[in-house]
C-alpha cells in the first residue's frame, strides 16, 4: 500500500549558520528578564510538522517580547536525507535522537550519528528553562500532548490548553526522552518541556496542530506578541482537555503479535478482559474497564512496545 505524503520538507539550508556555535540552532535574546524558551523540530528526520513549524517562526521574524528564544532542528542528519517516495526511511540515521537522554548514555563509550548530534548540542538544552519538542506519528491519531509524570508537566500542559488528550507518562524503557532530560525531570527544578504528537507524519493537519500548539505555548508563558498569535489562531476556543494516565506498556514477545482490530490509537477498550491482540499463542487482555490504548505500532518486532495503556483520570476546563 502506498503511503500519501501531503507535507513538504522546508529548505532549511538558511539556518545552518544559525548564532549559537551549534548548526541549526539560532536564539533571539530580547536583553529583558525571561525564561529560555527552545522550541525543537526534527528530533526524527521523517517529521515534517515541526520544521514547517519553525521555518514559518524565522519566516515572520517572530522575536520574543522577554528572556530568549531559541529555534533548533534537532537530528538534521536524518530530516536531509526524507525522501518522500520512502518517508519511513529517515526517521533517524544510526538510532532513535530521542532515546539518549540520561547522563550515562550522553557520558558513555557509545558512538553514533545521533549521539554525536545530541552530544553537540546538550551545552544549549542545559540552558534552557521551557521546551516544547514538535513531533508526529505514524498511525492517523488525535493530537497528543506527552506532559510527563510530575505535576508540574501536567500544569503546563493545559495551560497551554492543547491538544484536547494530555498524557501522563514515564516515558520510554528503551531510553530517556528529551522531554524528560536533566531539570526537565526534577519535580524540585523549575525547568519544564512538553512533546507533543501533532498527528500522522506526513498529513496536512499536522502541520496545523504543530502551529496552533507552538502559538499557544509561547502565548501561554508570555514571550510572544499575544496579537501576532492571535492573528495566526483559530477563533474558536479548543476542546476541553482530558489527562490519560499511562499505566503499563506492552511489550513485544514474539514474532507472530497482532492486533485484535486495525487499532490508531486512543479507542477504548470498555471491559477488563476483553481481548486487545494476540502474542503468539497468547492473548493481551485490557487489565481494568476504560482502558485507552495510546500509540499503537504498525510494524510490531520482539522487544518494542506494541502500545501503552491508560486511564482517563481528569478533564480540564477550557482554554482561553
Amino acid at each position: 500500500m502506498a503511503i500519501e505524503v501531503n507535507l513538504a520538507p522546508p529548505n532549511i539550508s538558511a539556518y545552518q549558520a544559525g548564532n549559537t556555535g551549534i548548526d541549526y540552532y539560532t536564539s533571539f535574546d530580547s536583553g529583558k528578564p525571561g525564561p529560555h524558551v527552545l522550541v525543537n523540530a526534527v528530533t526524527h528526520g521523517n517529521e515534517l510538522c515541526g520544521a514547517i513549524v519553525i521555518d514559518f517562526l524565522f519566516r515572520h521574524d517572530v522575536r520574543p517580547t522577554r528572556g530568549a528564544l531559541t529555534l533548533g532542528f534537532a537530528n538534521i542528519m536524518a530530516y536531509l536525507q526524507f525522501d518522500p517516495a520512502r518517508p519511513t526511511a529517515s526517521r533517524f540515521v544510526d538510532e532513535d535522537f530521542n532515546r539518549l537522554w540520561s547522563t550515562d548514555v550522553l557520558d558513555g563509550p557509545r558512538d553514533s550519528v545521533e549521539l554525536q548530534r545530541a552530544r553537540e548540542i546538550r551545552p544549549l538544552i542545559d540552558t534552557v528553562d521551557l521546551l516544547l519538542d514538535l513531533h508526529s506519528m505514524q498511525q492517523s491519531c488525535p493530537p497528543l500532548m506527552l506532559c510527563g509524570p510530575l505535576d508540574k508537566g501536567r500544569t503546563f500542559a493545559e495551560g497551554v490548553g492543547v491538544p484536547m488528550n494530555v498524557i501522563a507518562d514515564e516515558g520510554h524503557a528503551a531510553g530517556r526522552r528529551m522531554r524528560d532530560y536533566g531539570a526537565f525531570g526534577d519535580p524540585a527544578s523549575p525547568k519544564n518541556a512538553l512533546l507533543v504528537e501533532c498527528g500522522q507524519h506526513w498529513e496536512k493537519e499536522s502541520a496545523e496542530v504543530a502551529l496552533e500548539t507552538t502559538l499557544r505555548f509561547l502565548r501561554h508563558i508570555d514571550i510572544i506578541d499575544p496579537d501576532f498569535a492571535a492573528q495566526h489562531l483559530p477563533k474558536k476556543a479548543p476542546p476541553r482537555q482530558q489527562i490519560i494516565e499511562v499505566t503499563e506498556a506492552i511489550t513485544v514477545r514474539s514474532s507472530e503479535f497482532a492486533f485484535s482490530a486495525p487499532f490508531k490509537g486512543l479507542e477504548v477498550i470498555l471491559k477488563a478482559g476483553d481481548v486487545i491482540g494476540h502474542d503468539g499463542d497468547m492473548p493481551v487482555l485490557a487489565p481494568y474497564d476504560n482502558c485507552v490504548l495510546i500509540m499503537p505500532l504498525q510494524r510490531l518486532y520482539p522487544g518494542q512496545t506494541a502500545v501503552r495503556l491508560g486511564r482517563i483520570i481528569s478533564n480540564q476546563a477550557v482554554a482561553g
